[in-house]
């Protein structure tokens, strides 16, 4: 259950976040190479969870609200929180979201990148590379003084002048050594709407972009949300904390 308070973290608790983002960068790192053709999704899950231990870190979505594996592994049509399963194998042209979420030390690294599989159509590529750059518009708006309905007003207006919608019904949230708080991050709105950010908070922004209707459907296992119309949906995600005069992401590698 999401908690109403907004809390800002010390700069003891931003540094443990930015430890365990720096870990989830370098997970997603370590996978990459292994999304191709002919590997399964539970394959892909196996490992991170291999090399989630290996470097004294937890999975956090394993058993979280009862979600079954380490990661998230949502294909094509599946815009989130698909359940990684032997049988699914990947294919030439595929595109996969992959969502890792390691926790270090009581505190959530948390980031998401589309990868491609093999080589894409100049559509399906058009659509991943705009979802990315839909997010670091939304990054750039993050300052102490703007308000979260900037974040996706910037993201929406990209989106959707490129052709493509933003998905309503799941947002990016607050998070430290709690997985999923406040604020909700909405990567749709308008300018000047929503609670102001104040140095100190830490948030994803992770926009799902959908080549046609932004509409949602769940499946039967309660957690995978496809796309109604079953077109493409893209997702790619970091946590940010805002600092004294911009903003910080958290979830990228050492250089």
């Amino acid at each position: 259950m999401k908690t109403e308070l907004i809390t800002i973290l010390s700069r003891r608790e931003i540094e443990k976040m930015r430890q365990a983002g720096r870990l989830a960068a370098k997970l997603l790192q370590h996978l990459e190479p292994l999304v191709k053709p002919g590997v399964s999704t539970l394959q892909l899950n196996d490992e991170a969870e291999r090399w989630t231990q290996a470097h004294g870190a937890k999975s956090a979505p394993l058993g979280y609200k009862g979600f079954p594996k380490s990661i998230c592994t949502s294909v094509n049509e599946v815009i989130c929180h698909g359940i990684p399963h032997g049988k699914q194998i990947l294919k030439e042209g595929d595109i996969i979201n992959i969502d890792v979420t390691p926790i270090i030390d009581g505190y959530h690294g948390d980031t998401s990148k589309t990868f491609f599989v093999g080589t894409p159509s100049p559509k399906t590529r058009k659509l991943v590379e705009v979802t990315e750059k839909c997010l670091y518009l939304g990054i750039a708006e993050v300052k102490p003084g703007a308000r979260i309905g900037d974040i996706g007003a910037a993201i929406q207006e990209y989106a959707e002048a490129q052709g493509f919608s933003v998905v309503r019904d799941f947002v990016g949230h607050g998070i430290s050594n709690i997985f999923h708080t406040a604020p909700d991050i909405p990567h749709y709105g308008v300018r000047d709407k929503g609670k102001r950010l104040r140095a100190g908070m830490v948030f994803t922004i992770e926009p799902m972009i959908n080549e046609g209707t932004y509409e949602v459907e769940m499946l039967n296992d309660g957690w995978t949300a496809v796309t109604r119309d079953r077109q493409l949906s893209a997702q790619f995600e970091h946590t940010l904390a805002v600092t004294e005069d911009g903003v910080e992401i958290l979830t990228l590698p050492e250089d």
